[in-house]
């Protein structure tokens, strides 16, 4: 019964290493310094000669060395049986040559632990059976050292400290701590690690080895007897092979049999022969290894329970295989997946999951942060009129009004200023769109759970098919919030209140009069001013001084807007003047003179007309004023022909005007400006004086700041309807729309008989550890089994 318990304890010591399990079998573990004799100890007991030696540290990795009694085989056999052979356990090959079982522990210690003099702590399990041993589970240990000697790491002691304590502070380990007696045994580090985990020395075992190498005249009878260190179960000393017994290859059975005389016949120790020696250590440790394993059999069943159950609820998780023949169940399956993962998508959206994140976003507040901050940010961080400049207002402005003058601003200048700053929204809005369809597609992948990972197919058909629900409901949502857009720029409702509020202190605002500077000048690339001075004016106040209800003065003293809506009516201010005067107007009095005028400044002697003329160039610049409307009716009047005025771009191969009132050139000298026969280069001209900076005209100004406020104006409104709108769409026509039909597409897409098998195809991975679960269960079951059935034998 005694060797079916430990072969038992052997037997899963081997299944739970292949499998990887949690029970801690009882074993004997060899701790020692090195050089202290470990390796010829163990030799000893087996009878063999098959561990590596050398100077240095030989024992690398952990050696768990299983020692398997087997009856004597019959001799006479054909062919005749083994009597010992080794096998390792990552080799499916059984060594007779323990020559050969030294080589592979050599090379397996090389091949993981690396050609220095480092350690690892990944075992070798190698097995021996042989008639001549007990059976025995020993776990060799590198030996302790203080210093790291040569290529050796240089925390090599830390090392071997850590490796070794891990072995031998676990409850189910026996302690055979070995001290050589030729040192003082108060400096044994085996002892001193041994008492570290096992204070009161329940479970360790002292050998002492070198008994025949101690100094003349010095004995350890103290020790063997329990008299200096006190230890439970005692010291039991050997006498190993030494190293020229090993260079001349002595046998073990002689060295057996010197050992035996070495206590037989020496002085101190014959009286206790009989408890020292390989063998009674032998017959020592089969005896102390299954009390052990006796005594701890109630701990082992109670944690094989523990982890029978552990192992069931991982199985559990792993799902059942026998559902795969039956398509009912199949299906049921399947539909039960579905409804789960659809329910997840939802809950997500909702905030509704129970298993919902505490450290960050997810799910519907990641699509609340995308309308609130995200898209709000970016419609707050748009300027209505940053990317218009008072060039391109004025240039729409004058584009808008053709070739008549206006007296207001006009509504057309507004509307095609606005519109491209209402599609500055379409962007921002587009992109919050595409946000949130990428929200979703994350929330589709983060659902998933135990049960649905065991099925990669069906999982990844469950996203594919969201995810293209997704994507059909993508284009009409992005349609739509660009009609939005659209919608707003088709139609500019200038009757809104909020609208009307804000264009009506924006007007207020753009029309109080400035200060006028004190010499304005006219530039040249600033078109004609409509309703400017006319002759009759200039001729009525040459000749009729007193008279000033149309004179200078009085224009001067008004703001812009009168004079340029005094300008708007010449007929009613100069026809019935020159009708009244019985007068003959004459061409001279028009505003471009005649060549014969001297170029120079007036003279202190000349005619009041000069004056005249000189104080209108100081206030609408030295072009002059535009053509009235009521030049015509002068024409007709006197009926010469057409006198041109303002600047005259009709006749650049004529000299023109000199004289105060003679026209500027342009500013680089070039006469593109007075080319007819090149009006593009005009109009460069023109708008290159503008972009220089060229001054705009009091008028110009109060229009620009006009549209651009209306601008902004109509912009915050557009702004707030679409901050509102865009959110709400995105809500209608991708978000509740998938959440609606999420169901019914998975059902309607992957409720197919003739898709279950393909679906429920599982991973591999998880096939492979299912396997090995159920295994280790099944191992567990025996393992408690077999306890049970010992137990009950003891009883």
């Amino acid at each position: 019964m005694d060797t079916d318990l430990i072969k038992l304890v052997n037997r899963l010591q081997d299944t739970f290493s292949n499998l990887g399990g949690e029970l801690d079998m009882p074993q004997l573990v060899v701790v020692g310094s090195q050089s202290a004799g470990k390796s010829s100890v163990l030799e000893n007991i087996v009878g063999r000669d098959f561990l590596p030696r050398g100077q240095g540290i030989v024992t690398r990795r952990p050696l768990i060395l299983q020692l398997i009694h087997t009856p004597v085989p019959d001799l006479s056999a054909n062919p005749p049986a083994y009597t010992e052979w080794a096998q390792f356990l990552h080799l499916d090959k059984r060594f007779t040559d323990f020559n050969e079982v030294r080589r592979e522990i050599e090379q397996e210690t090389f091949r993981v632990a690396g050609q220095n003099k480092g350690v690892s702590k990944l075992p070798i399990s190698l097995r021996i059976y042989s008639p001549n041993v007990l059976d025995l589970t020993l776990v060799d240990l590198p030996g302790l050292t203080k210093i790291p000697v040569g290529d050796q790491p240089s925390d090599i002691e830390r090392q071997i400290r850590n490796l070794v304590s891990e072995y031998i502070s676990k409850p189910n380990s026996v302690i055979l701590a070995v001290s050589p007696a030729n040192v003082d045994l108060a400096n044994s580090d085996a002892l001193k690690l041994a008492r570290s985990v096992d204070p009161q020395g329940r479970r360790t075992i002292g050998v002492l080895t070198k008994l025949d190498l101690m100094d003349a005249g010095t004995n350890a009878f103290d020790i063997l007897t329990g008299r200096v260190y006190p230890l439970k179960l005692g010291f039991i000393g050997v006498v190993n092979r030494s190293q020229q017994d090993i260079i001349t290859e002595k046998s073990m059975s002689d060295a057996l049999e010197a050992e035996a005389e070495f206590f037989k016949n020496h002085a101190t120790y014959r009286n206790i022969s009989h408890k020292n020696g390989t063998k009674y250590l032998a017959r020592t440790l089969n005896q102390v290894l299954m009390n052990h394993i006796r005594d701890k059999l109630p701990d082992m069943k109670a944690r094989l329970n523990t982890l029978m159950g552990q192992a069931q609820q991982e199985l559990n998780s792993f799902g059942d295989a026998a559902i795969f023949g039956d398509k009912n169940q199949q299906g049921a399956l399947i539909l039960r997946l579905m409804n789960q993962f659809a329910q997840d998508f939802i809950s997500s959206i909702e905030g509704t999951k129970v298993d919902m994140s505490t450290k960050e976003l997810s799910g519907g507040a990641r699509i609340y942060y995308i309308f609130n901050d995200v898209f709000g940010h970016a419609l707050a961080s748009i300027d209505s009129t940053a990317n218009l400049d008072n060039q391109d207002i004025r240039t729409a402005i004058r584009n808008s009004t053709g070739p008549r003058p206006s007296l207001f601003v006009p509504e057309a200048a507004f509307d095609i200023l606005v519109k491209p700053q209402i599609k500055l929204l379409e962007a921002p809005s587009l992109r919050c769109v595409e946000l949130v369809y990428e929200e979703l597609v994350k929330i589709c992948h983060n659902c998933t759970s135990a049960e649905l990972e065991r099925f990669p197919r069906l999982h990844s058909q469950l996203i594919e098919c969201v995810s293209e629900l997704l994507r059909e409901r993508l284009g009409p949502t992005s349609g739509y919030a660009q009609s939005l857009i659209e919608i707003q720029a088709a139609y500019i409702n200038t009757n809104h209140p909020a609208f009307i509020a804000g264009s009506a202190a924006a007007a207020q605002a753009a029309t109080v009069p400035s200060p006028k500077p004190v010499a304005p000048s006219r530039p040249v690339s600033a078109d004609a001013v409509p309703g400017g001075p006319t002759p009759e004016d200039g001729d009525d106040s040459a000749n009729e001084e007193p008279a000033g209800a149309n004179g200078v003065p009085t224009r001067d003293g008004r703001s812009v807007s009168s004079t340029l809506h005094d300008r708007s009516r010449p007929t009613s201010s100069t026809v019935p003047a020159a009708t009244s005067s019985g007068k003959t107007k004459h061409p001279r009095h028009s505003s471009v003179l005649p060549t014969s005028h001297s170029h120079g400044p007036a003279a202190p002697g000349t005619s009041p007309h000069t004056a005249r003329e000189t104080f209108l160039n100081y206030f609408f610049g030295q072009n002059g004023p535009g053509p009235l409307a009521g030049s015509s009716v002068e024409r007709s009047h006197t009926g010469l022909a057409p006198v041109p005025t303002g600047r005259d771009t009709s006749g650049a191969d004529t000299p023109g005007p000199t004289g105060i009132l003679a026209p500027k050139r342009p500013l680089d000298g070039n006469s593109a400006a007075f080319d007819m026969k090149s009006l593009g280069k005009h109009i460069e001209a023109v708008s290159g004086a503008g972009d220089n900076g060229s001054h705009m005209t009091q008028r110009e100004e109060m229009e620009t700041a006009l549209i651009r406020s209306l601008i902004g104006s109509y912009f915050s409104i557009v702004r707030q309807s679409i901050q509102d709108l865009i959110p709400k769409a995105i809500m209608h026509l991708l978000v509740n729309h998938s959440s609606k039909h999420v169901q019914n597409r998975l059902v309607a897409t992957l409720y197919k008989p003739e898709l279950f098998s393909d679906l429920l195809n599982e991973d591999e991975a998880l096939v492979a550890e299912r396997t090995r679960v159920k295994a280790l269960l099944d191992a567990y079951k025996e393992a408690f089994k077999t306890l049970s059935e010992v137990n009950l034998k003891t009883v």
